[in-house]
C-alpha cells in the first residue's frame, strides 16, 4: 500500500491551492468554521477534586448550550459557539472562563490534561443531568463507563477543535476535479480523505502540542506502568509528549482495541460504528444492564452509543433534536471533523493558544487537500502505533517511525509535512492579508530543531528548576490562570446575558422533567430500537 510519491503528492495539494486561491470565490478558503470545547475539572484551593454539585448558577448542565459537564460532576465543558475565525472562538472561550469564574467562589479550573488528586475511584462524582428520561440516559450512560473503564480515566482533559471548510470550497474542487459525485457524497469523501492523512501524521501534534509527559503516582491505581520516578509523588517519561494519549491515559479495552473504523468511505465507517453499538461483547454482558433494579449501562455491547467510541478524530454532523449522531451522518453526510487529541495547554489561561488554532488550520488545511491514500488494517496499525511511540517517546534523539513499512527519521518525516504545512499557511495569509499562519508554522518549526521548546519538555524543566510534583506545578499554573481570570470580571451586561441563559436553561430542564412521558424502561427500549432499525447489519 504505497503513498504516493511527496512530489506528486504536493502538486496535488499545490494545484488544490491554487483553484481555491485565485477566483473570484477565494475568500472561501477563510470562511470555514472553528468551534472549541475545553473540558476542565473544577478542584479546591489545595488541588483536591471538588465534591461539590455543577453550581446552578452556570445553569443546567443539561440544556445549556455553552457550559456543561462531561463525564464527571466536577468535569466542566465549555462550548463555544462556530465562528469564521479562531481569534472569535478564543474571544468566547475566555468569556466562558470569565463567566464561570463567578460562580464557582474559591475553587479553580485544572488547566492540565491529567488529572490532580482524586479521591477513590468509585467517590468520583458521577454528572447529574436530573429526573427527565434523556437526563436519566445520560448518567446511566455514565455509570457504564465507570464499570468498563474505571471513573479515573474519565477525569482525563483535553481541547476538543471543531473544523469544517465552507461548502463552497467543495463546490469549487468537485468542479475542478469532474467529479461523478454528487456534492453531499463528494464532501463527504473529502472529509475522510482528511480523517486518513490525519491519522497518518497527527503524531506530529503530540510532538508540538503534547503537554502531559508526567502525572501523580496516585492516578494509575497500581496498575503495571513502564513509567520512571520523578519524585515520591510523581511519575512521568523522559522523553514522553503526552501521556494522556497514550495507554497510560485512553487506553482501550479489548472490545475497543478490535474495533477498526474503516475511514475509507462513509457507508464503511458507518457500517463499522453500527455494529459496536448493535454487536454484544461478552465481558460486558457479564455485567448486565441492572443491578438490584437500577440501570447501570444502556446495553452490553461494544459500545453503548457512538461517543464512546474513543477516537483521535471524528467525522461530525450537526444532529437535530432526539437525532442519533450515525443517523445524521447517514442522512447528510459528514459536515466537519472534531480533533480530539490536543491537550490542554498548561501555559495558556484558556488551554489553547491562537498561534497553535493557526497552525491546526494550515495543518488541517492541508488533510483536507493533500492526497490521501486508503487506510487498510496494517496502515491504520501502522499509523496508532507511530502515534503511541510519539507520545511516550516523541522527543528522544533520532528516534524513527514506520512509513508505509519502512522507518523513517521522525525529524525528516516532520520537515517534509512543513513543507506542505507552508504552502496551506501562505494560501491563508494571502487571503487573509497577514502572515499570522506562516508565522504560526514558524513557531512549530523551531520546536523541531529545539525540543526544549515544547510544551512537554517545558512542563518537566520547570519541575525540576522549582523542585514540584506534577500536582505542585498544576496546581501553581492553575491557580495563576485563575488570577487571571478574576482580574477580568465581566462587565454588568454580559453577565446579565449570561445568567438569562443559566436561568433559561433550568427551566428548559425542568419544563422536560415535569412533562415528561413514559418510563425509562420504555424510553432505553426505544432508543435500543432505533439504533438497531437504522443501522440494522
Amino acid at each position: 500500500m504505497p503513498n504516493t510519491t511527496p512530489s506528486r503528492s504536493t502538486d496535488a495539494l499545490l494545484h488544490r491551492l491554487s483553484v481555491l486561491t485565485s477566483g473570484p470565490q477565494r475568500d472561501a478558503l477563510t470562511a470555514g468554521l472553528r468551534g472549541i470545547e475545553k473540558e476542565s475539572l473544577r478542584v479546591m484551593a489545595d488541588g483536591h477534586l471538588a465534591m461539590t454539585p455543577h453550581p446552578r448558577a452556570l445553569g443546567s448542565a443539561l440544556t445549556h448550550p455553552s457550559l456543561t459537564t462531561d463525564y464527571s460532576e466536577a468535569l466542566l465543558e465549555l462550548i463555544t459557539p462556530a465562528e469564521h475565525d479562531p481569534s472569535t472562538t478564543l474571544e468566547s472561550l475566555d468569556t466562558l472562563h470569565r463567566f464561570v469564574y463567578s460562580a464557582i467562589g474559591d475553587e479553580v479550573l485544572w488547566n492540565n490534561s491529567m488529572p490532580g488528586l482524586l479521591p477513590e475511584d468509585d467517590e468520583i462524582p458521577i454528572a447529574d443531568y436530573g429526573t427527565s428520561n434523556i437526563g436519566k440516559l445520560k448518567y446511566v450512560y455514565r455509570v457504564g463507563l465507570a464499570l468498563r473503564y474505571g471513573r479515573t480515566m474519565q477525569c482525563i482533559a483535553g481541547i476538543h477543535y471543531n473544523y469544517s471548510l465552507n461548502e463552497e470550497v467543495w463546490r469549487l474542487l468537485h468542479a475542478d476535479q469532474h467529479s461523478t459525485a454528487n456534492a453531499v457524497d463528494f464532501q463527504s469523501d473529502r472529509y475522510l480523505a482528511l480523517i486518513r492523512n490525519f491519522r497518518r501524521t497527527s503524531w506530529l501534534l503530540m510532538y508540538l502540542f503534547g503537554a502531559s509527559p508526567a502525572l501523580d503516582r496516585r492516578f494509575l491505581r497500581g496498575r503495571a506502568n513502564t513509567l520512571e520516578t520523578f519524585d515520591a509523588d510523581t511519575l512521568y517519561r523522559p522523553y514522553a509528549t503526552s501521556l494522556r494519549m497514550s495507554d497510560l491515559g485512553y487506553s482501550n479495552t479489548t472490545a475497543q482495541a478490535a474495533l477498526h473504523a474503516d475511514y475509507d468511505t462513509l457507508p464503511g465507517y458507518l457500517d463499522a460504528l453500527a455494529k459496536a453499538v448493535s454487536q454484544p461483547y461478552p465481558q460486558y454482558e457479564a455485567i448486565g444492564t441492572q443491578r438490584d433494579g437500577e440501570w447501570v449501562q444502556i446495553n452490553t455491547n461494544v459500545l453503548q452509543i457512538e461517543n464512546e467510541f474513543y477516537s483521535t478524530i471524528r467525522p461530525k454532523r450537526v444532529t437535530y433534536p432526539g437525532e442519533r449522531p450515525l443517523h445524521a451522518l447517514a442522512a447528510r453526510g459528514v459536515q466537519y471533523v472534531e480533533v480530539r487529541c490536543m491537550d490542554i495547554d498548561p501555559f495558556e489561561p484558556t488551554g489553547i493558544s491562537l498561534e497553535a488554532a493557526r497552525f491546526l488550520d494550515a495543518y488541517l488545511l492541508v488533510c483536507a487537500l493533500d492526497e490521501s491514500a486508503p487506510l487498510p488494517p496494517p496502515a491504520y496499525t501502522e499509523a496508532n502505533q507511530n502515534f503511541g511511540r510519539v507520545t511516550m517517546e516523541g522527543r528522544k534523539p533520532g528516534l524513527e517511525l514506520v512509513r508505509d513499512g519502512q522507518p523513517v527519521k521522525m525529524l525528516d518525516w516532520a520537515n517534509e509535512l512543513l513543507a506542505k504545512i507552508d504552502h496551506a499557511a501562505a494560501a491563508l495569509d494571502s487571503i487573509r492579508g497577514d502572515d499570522s499562519h506562516t508565522r504560526a508554522v514558524a513557531t512549530q518549526r523551531a520546536k523541531l530543531a529545539d525540543a526544549s521548546l515544547t510544551p512537554s519538555a517545558r512542563v518537566l524543566q520547570i519541575m525540576r528548576d522549582k523542585q514540584q510534583s506534577f500536582l505542585d506545578f498544576g496546581l501553581a499554573q492553575s491557580v495563576a490562570h485563575a488570577e487571571y481570570f478574576r482580574a477580568r470580571p465581566l462587565d454588568e451586561a454580559q453577565t446579565q446575558e449570561f445568567t438569562a441563559l443559566a436561568t433559561h436553561s433550568l427551566a428548559e430542564q425542568a419544563k422536560l422533567e415535569r412533562e415528561e412521558v413514559g418510563s425509562f424502561d420504555a424510553f432505553v427500549a426505544a432508543y435500543r430500537a432505533y439504533t438497531l432499525n437504522r443501522f440494522s447489519v
